[in-house]
């Protein structure tokens, strides 16, 4: 075990970091954090929806657009982190018609607020189209018509000097789609369309959430997992809500690989790694450290925010990082088999993203009432709190011998 935890800390743990802080995955990451506010009034508006069906308008006006807001964001974050911040407005402009050429609308009605790549299915060739525009707008950052010390006016310099990115972005894009025939956007999504249905498998589920529980408990933002996982996630919800829509929603066809399932419904009580229990348990502990933690550990989890807890108490912590790699895989594994192979609790079919709402508060919404549903995350928060006890046990064994001894 021993060894394990050196290999974790001093090997895999550093190179997982490097990952995180590669300038791509802060550029996404940052892009999908600041759409974050509009899915969450998007899912104000969807929930308003189930009550007035009115509010499915500004519904797609919010949450039905993010792509077209990604398509803009990454090559405007690429432009910041890069400091070519002369570039970044237009670098982000030059992306959303990328996108825009990439998707091809065909009709008035698709090309003004109708086409459903706009929304969360686009989300994969929003990125693409935004990472190419990046480079571009890269690659001529410290290009100029002018030489340093020309009397013509800096933004004017600007003007010219982004011609030739924006011009080759444009007929590139022109070139691929309306000559070659190609159809990009397609291909991007037949790309990614595996991870999707990966996401969706009972394997796929398990290995994901475990994943979470793995990166976090060393410490290291899960947020590395973000290029990946919330575009999949996104767009599972929104595939979810046009077959509700549709009137054609089964436990079959419904995706259970969403942010309302992990974050608001079922998973995730107090947080990544189902911690609440453990603060709980903590809270109740003979150990004055632990207990005193717990209790400042306590409001955050009920609003499952568990920085506190996962940095005061689990993060490289061996008695602790066991079970929290078991609460991903056993409760992924029970949320899949009780809603998708025992339909006992409800496959959620409203986006409702508020994760700082309480369960189970937010499992009554998220499944517009449904008792057995509340039920079966109140199993959950018992089965996670079994799967802490022995290894807090543990740990608090140690703390107390620890305390003792300072006395």
């Amino acid at each position: 075990m021993n060894k394990f935890m050196d290999w974790l800390e001093n090997s895999f743990a550093p190179k997982l970091q490097k990952i995180t802080n590669a300038t791509w995955i802060v550029v996404i990451k940052d892009a999908l954090m600041q759409i974050l506010p509009f899915i969450l009034v998007g899912s104000i508006f969807c929930c308003l929806a189930i009550v007035n069906g009115s509010f499915w308008t500004p519904f797609g006006w919010t949450m039905s657009k993010i792509s077209l807001m990604v398509a803009f964001l990454v090559p405007f974050n690429y432009c910041e982190k890069k400091r070519f911040r002369k570039q970044r407005i237009l670098a982000g402009i030059t992306g959303l018609i990328l996108f825009m050429i990439f998707i091809n609308p065909e009709t008035v009605e698709e090309a003004g607020q109708g086409h459903a790549l706009y929304g969360a299915n686009g989300m994969f060739v929003a990125i693409a189209a935004g990472i190419i525009s990046g480079l571009v707008f890269g690659a001529f950052a410290k290009f100029s018509f002018f030489k340093e010390d020309s009397v013509i006016p800096d933004f004017v310099r600007q003007w010219f000097d982004s011609l030739l990115p924006i011009a080759l972005v444009v007929l590139v894009g022109w070139a691929l789609v309306d000559i070659a025939g190609l159809d990009i956007a397609g291909t991007i999504q037949k790309v990614f369309e595996p991870l999707g249905n990966i996401a969706n498998s009972f394997p796929g589920m398990v290995i994901i959430c475990f994943l979470y529980c793995f990166i976090y408990s060393m410490g290291i933002s899960t947020w590395v997992l973000t290029p990946m996982s919330e575009p999949i996630k996104v767009q599972n919800i929104a595939n979810n809500l046009a077959l509700v829509a549709a009137g054609t929603a089964t436990i079959q066809n419904l995706s259970i690989f969403t942010e309302t399932t992990l974050y608001t419904c079922y998973l995730w009580i107090g947080g990544i790694g189902a911690t609440l229990s453990l603060v709980v348990l903590m809270c109740l502990s003979k150990s004055s450290e632990l207990k005193a933690l717990g209790r400042a550990c306590l409001v955050p989890g009920i609003l499952n925010i568990n920085e506190p807890v996962i940095f005061g108490a689990v993060a490289w912590n061996p008695y602790l990082m066991i079970p929290m790699w078991l609460q991903g895989i056993v409760l992924s594994a029970m949320t899949w088999i009780f809603t998708k192979v025992i339909p006992f609790a409800k496959i959620p079919r409203i986006q409702f993203e508020l994760w700082y709402c309480p369960y189970p508060i937010s499992t009554w919404i998220s499944t517009q009432g449904h008792i057995p549903s509340i039920i079966f995350v109140l199993a959950q928060f018992a089965v996670s709190m079994l799967l802490w006890y022995p290894f807090f046990k543990a740990y608090e064994r140690q703390k107390l011998k620890e305390e003792a001894e300072a006395k």
